[in-house]
């Protein structure tokens, strides 16, 4: 069912996006243990391909307009939207991999950062910034309340932080028949904006935070993000939805019950 352009799922299509959500999670997983300094990003890529397919699930990334790999590979100075291939990973580089893979017609996306081996100590703590922006996002909506509470928080979490930059030109988005539907999701903005959050309404929350500037360009293969002054960047996200009894990630090998624990918010899923 649409609202306003807005898909609002049933509780079934939900727990098929959550099925969907645990492929995305655990493949995840895997690419976090094979990131390893020698390893190519299309190395990386086979491996999360075979681990979709294993599950009996689809990639939604390969031929999403042409895309060629079921993993954007996006290292140091790559916002997102890295093309896998030849490109070897060294001792001290950070990749975000992001995922998202199809059950029953019904779509999971997330992403995370790796460290690979030793890594400076701003770049860890850009890492650190960018996931807790990212739950921190998560943990401000409830029932009721309006989709720019995700970015505002999102906001407020890196700027109290330090002197980071938050990427504007890409944002987080709705998801469910489709990876990417209304609305969107930027990353900062003030709170009480945009549509309401409601029950049925899945959305993707990723933050990209650089240790720079957050003004960006693309690369000539028409994919790849990158900052402009050659800052490092960091991207987190997590496909989520609402219940009666707060927030479920889906995307989550534990819905997120740990992190929203720890953040005092009340768990929402099964």
């Amino acid at each position: 069912m649409f609202e306003r352009g807005i898909e609002i799922k049933t509780p079934a299509q939900i727990e098929s996006m959550r099925r969907a959500g645990r492929v995305v999670a655990s493949t995840l997983e895997v690419l976090r243990s094979s990131a390893v300094a020698g390893v190519t990003t299309a190395e990386l890529d086979a491996i999360a391909h075979d681990h979709i397919r294993s599950q009996g699930a689809t990639s939604n990334f390969l031929g999403y307009h042409g895309f060629t790999g079921v993993i954007c590979t996006s290292v140091n100075d790559q916002v997102v939207h890295g093309i896998p291939g030849t490109r070897v990973l060294r001792d001290g580089d950070i990749i975000s991999i992001d995922c998202g893979a199809i059950v029953d017609g019904w779509h999971g996306d997330a992403a995370t950062t790796v460290a690979i081996g030793e890594v400076p100590d701003e770049v860890t703590e850009l890492m650190r910034v960018t996931e807790e922006a990212l739950w921190r996002g998560i943990a401000a909506a409830h029932l009721g309340g309006r989709v720019s509470d995700i970015s505002h928080a999102v906001e407020t979490t890196v700027d109290a932080a330090g002197d980071y930059g938050i990427v504007e030109g890409y944002t987080g988005h709705g998801i469910g028949s489709a990876m990417h539907q209304p609305p969107n999701v930027p990353n900062y903005g003030k709170p009480g904006r945009g549509p309401k959050l409601v029950k049925g309404l899945a959305l993707a929350v990723e933050p990209m935070v650089t240790l720079g500037s957050p003004d960006t360009r693309t690369l000539a293969d028409d994919w790849t993000v990158v900052t402009t002054d050659g800052s490092w960047a960091a991207h987190y996200e997590h496909t989520f939805t609402l219940t009666d009894a707060g927030a479920w990630v889906l995307t989550a090998i534990d819905g997120g019950a740990a992190r929203l624990a720890e953040l005092g918010v009340p768990y929402g899923g099964h």
